[in-house]
């Protein structure tokens, strides 16, 4: 994956996410991470009574959304319609799910979008990382979002390093990304749209849109029907 493959608009169909002219302000994702908990107290300002419940002072959450009694919600957080939010999820802060997500038994959010019809269902752990629709992380898989220098993440693409300038930045999925079970995304991966992710890999860099990830150096192109 080359850097201008990297964009926004390589990875996204932003006309399933409220946050789509939020993202449109921006070329690639990761620059919208720093704004994520701006954006949200602003769109729940906008949020009407009659579809969403206001939880404390900053948690909208829609009415028809599923939500079990043990899940844990921080602060600034949107649950779109229909969403499912399962036993003992946490969502520590600044999330936007999108509408018929399904976040899962303990799973974490964390300064996240995940845009429509997103699965986090099992032992996922989501820090500072945009999810496309249809993404879909496989049971105990999750994004690093901090080096284990400390230093600030760069993306590796193909033709080169692209400096971020942010010490926080776990994973950006595609549209219709699937991550298999066990897998860690290592902090600035980028992963194109319609991929697949062989459980238990350790992804790092930037993975082509219409791939098959099997592990570091085996990557095989899907073939167009």
């Amino acid at each position: 994956m080359k850097k201008e493959e990297t964009k926004i608009v390589d990875l996204y169909d932003l006309s399933h996410t409220q946050a789509a002219d939020f993202l449109r302000q921006f070329t690639y994702p990761w620059e919208a991470l720093a704004h994520i908990k701006e954006f949200i107290l602003e769109l729940g300002k906008t949020l009407s009574e009659d579809e969403y419940e206001k939880r404390g002072e900053t948690v909208w959450v829609h009415k028809t959304a599923r939500v079990m009694p043990s899940a844990y919600f921080g602060e600034n957080i949107i649950i779109g319609k229909d969403t499912e939010i399962r036993h003992c999820a946490f969502l520590r802060g600044n999330a936007l799910v999108g509408e018929g997500a399904v976040v899962g038994n303990s799973t974490e959010l964390k300064n996240v979008i995940l845009f429509d019809k997103v699965q986090v269902p099992h032992y996922n752990y989501v820090g500072d990382s945009i999810l496309g629709y249809r993404a879909h992380m496989g049971a105990g898989s999750i994004t690093s979002n901090v080096k284990s220098d400390k230093l600030l993440v760069k993306v590796h693409a193909e033709d080169g390093d692209i400096e971020t300038g942010i010490k926080k930045f776990g994973a950006m999925l595609g549209d219709c990304v699937e991550i298999g079970c066990g897998s860690v995304l290592n902090p600035g991966t980028v992963i194109g749209r319609n991929c697949n992710i062989y459980p238990l890999s350790s992804v790092r860099g930037c993975v082509d849109e219409n791939s098959i990830y099997k592990k570091q150096g085996e990557i095989a192109k899907k073939v167009q029907g």
